[in-house]
């Protein structure tokens, strides 16, 4: 113990002196309060916040954030008092203790609500001091270092949630080296053999390759002397969680992916990034679509670097990196590198409001997402890379990866994304539904008859869109179910008409008189399950009382708020419906529908993966999935529901046993 904290000690020479006392100070009160307790390594219990600690201060922390690190368990796990350690260590230490011990706490009946509220409390603790959560996320890193003495299934959750929860955080955040070490320890408890293979494989690639790596260095060196442009070379791996996912999108062995290793050039400006670049191209010639320009156009995490990949040596492809000095210690520690206080009497710190991942959350606590989609908003938006496009000005707009034309309109102003009846990427017409690209220039069309449908809520990506096209279709909505114009929720998101140019100008210059006929509500026929009247087009669910199937006797009901539902024609419960004579309307099943509905319910261990795994069986026996819902039973288990659309000749039962082999699926059953 005492080794630990002689090296703990010899890392605080960067403190002034009354900072260091500080934080001594707070070594001997944590081990104090935590006395005999025990890890479940067995090792004394004060090691672990002396580790959080001791990582915080290589990363270069302020004092007080690694004091708060030191007594991070204290107000949870010993019954000290906040106004016993606010009259120690002062208010903010105490205000950092409470925010980590506040995500820690949460408990919830079930794991996905626990997930949720914990991400809540992340981003609410994110807008009012940044530094709980870079606290959070070295008590993860850890933890993480010491899994192997769980059990397993809880390895397997604690790993599982750091890869969706806590590695893609720190790379928004841009610290780097913490987002690699996570993802690659959460891939060693999830994957063991997996890890065990891509470690043995990179490091001996690394050590078949280095006197290859070496000649491309002094071919670089040479190079960039005689341009007078003094570097740094250094040679990087993969690391292993990074090969791991190239393999499963590419599927392809670990043999066969050939830039395991790559280069990285260090500069001091960035004119001289640019420079090296040149030389580098000169030298081998560069693989097109390969350039990536990230000082012109940083990420969200203010990560800047050219990313370049050449045809090398023995026509062997090497990926590139040129950043300058200052560019890489951003990079490795992210928001960390500017956590930087002043030297004033108010030791006010760096604002950061300055951050945009900070103006991104406050947005975000604003808006008011329902529960059921607010992991998905932020594992899809916040979680994820972003892309840069640009407004015909040459604004540069981010949005989520995958974003949507209906994304960017929303984005520049709610009216704008309301009036949309068309957009145009780089010139060139594209449905509302294409998702936009890097670098694209993005023109939104609107007309004042231009409106928002349900449908765009099935491609738009970021919850702005999704809350503002509710919000319309909430105010609107007895006008849309009496013109008929809703498209079924149930159904996949069908694809956007391309408008003609001969038909844009036409609405460009009619002050929108012929809107609505140039932009028509969306129907594809192919998918088309009910026909009521002469439309086809209309918001419709099957009721949960009597479950239709295909080529029972139907009829309508028009409700208020949820479009028409379609029940048997002898439903029993359609006698207590109120005004149903009223609101009843004749539905029949669309007679040239070569298609087929069916239900089957699943019950499963604990999985992320079901979903997609159950409709990858589906789409492999030219189904789709139309319908799902899961919840966790008292026993432990996923249990869900799930309404699929099929090729009326397709073969059921053969979908059912592939659904079966899922290794996660314990139970399934067909549905009447």
């Amino acid at each position: 113990m005492d080794h630990t904290i002689n090296k703990f000690e010899n890392k605080l020479s960067k403190f002034r002196p009354t900072e260091k006392a500080k934080i001594l100070k707070a070594v001997e009160w944590a081990q104090l309060k935590h006395g005999d307790q025990k890890r479940a390594s067995g090792e004394p219990f004060f090691i672990h916040p002396l580790k959080v600690a001791e990582f915080l201060v290589d990363l270069g922390m302020d004092h007080e954030t690694v004091i708060a690190a030191l007594l991070h368990d204290v107000l949870e796990d010993t019954g000290t008092s906040e106004s016993e350690m606010k009259k120690e260590f002062g208010r903010n230490v105490v205000g950092l203790v409470d925010g980590v011990t506040k995500i820690s706490i949460v408990k919830a009946k079930s794991k996905s609500i626990q997930e949720t509220e914990t991400m809540r409390k992340m981003l609410i603790a994110m807008t009012k001091d940044i530094r709980v959560i870079i606290i959070k996320l070295a008590d993860k890193l850890h933890n993480m270092q010491t899994l192997q003495y769980l059990p397993a299934e809880k390895r397997k959750r604690i790993a599982n949630e750091c890869l969706e929860i806590y590695a893609p955080l720190a790379g928004r955040l841009g610290i780097s080296g913490l987002k690699t070490d996570l993802e690659d320890l959460a891939i060693k408890h999830l994957k063991p053999e997996v890890y065990k293979q891509l470690s043995s494989t990179i490091h001996l690639v690394q050590h078949e390759n280095l006197n290859y790596l070496k000649k491309v260095e002094r071919t670089i060196l040479r190079a960039s002397m005689e341009q007078d442009v003094q570097i740094e070379v250094s040679t990087r791996a993969k690391h292993i969680y990074s090969v791991y996912r190239k393999m499963k999108k590419r599927k392809k062995s670990v043999e066969e992916i050939n830039d395991l290793l790559g280069i990285r050039i260090l500069c001091n400006t960035p004119n001289e990034c640019y420079t090296i670049l040149g030389i580098v191209h000169r030298l081998w010639p560069p693989i097109e679509n390969r350039f990536k320009d990230y000082i012109a156009m940083p990420k969200a995490n203010q990560y800047q670097s050219l990313h370049t990949t050449v045809m090398c040596f023995d026509g062997r492809r090497l990926e590139v990196q040129i950043r300058t000095y200052a560019m890489h210690y951003t990079a490795e520690y992210g928001v960390a590198a500017h956590w930087i206080y002043k030297d004033n009497k108010n030791n006010d710190k760096m604002k950061q409001e300055d951050l945009a991942i900070i103006n991104k959350l406050k947005r975000w606590n604003e808006q008011h997402v329902p529960q059921v989609e607010f992991w998905e908003d932020i594992k899809s938006e916040l979680l994820r890379d972003s892309i840069y496009v640009f407004t015909p000005k040459g604004h540069i707009v981010e949005l989520a990866k995958d974003a949507t034309p209906i994304d960017f309109a929303y984005h520049i102003h709610t009216e704008v994304g309301n009036r949309c009846i068309g957009a145009k990427a780089d010139g060139s017409i594209i449905t509302l539904s294409t998702p936009l690209r890097n670098t694209q220039v993005v023109e939104v069309m609107t007309s004042n008859r231009g409106k928002p449908n349900v449908n765009w809520l099935r491609f738009a990506k970021t919850s702005k869109a999704k809350n503002k096209i509710r919000q319309w279709l909430n105010k609107h909505n007895e006008d849309l179910i009496i013109e008929k114009n809703i498209i079924a929720k149930s159904k996949p998101a069908a694809p956007e008409p391309v408008v003609s140019s001969k038909e844009i100008a036409k609405t460009e210059t009619s002050d929108g008189s012929d809107a609505g006929e140039i932009i028509k509500r969306v129907i594809d026929s192919a998918k088309v399950r009910f026909k009521i009247g002469d439309e086809n087009n209309m918001m419709i669910s099957i009721a949960n009382c009597c479950h239709p199937q295909t080529g029972d006797d139907i009829i309508g009901y028009v409700s208020r708020g949820r479009g028409i539902i379609v029940h048997k024609r002898n439903c029993p419960n359609l006698r207590n419906i109120k005004e149903f004579e009223e609101r009843s309307v004749e539905v029949e099943w669309e007679a040239v529908s070569p298609t087929a509905t069916r239900r089957f319910e699943v019950t499963s261990k604990l999985t992320n993966d079901l979903f997609s795994e159950i409709e990858g069986s589906i789409r492999k026996y030219g189904g789709h999935l139309i319908e799902g819902k899961l919840e966790e039973n008292d026993k432990g288990n996923l249990k869900g529901a799930f309404t699929m659309e099929m090729n009326r000749n397709g073969d059921y039962r053969q979908i059912l046993k592939s659904i079966r082999t899922i290794p996660s699926v314990l139970n399934i059953r067909p549905l009447s």
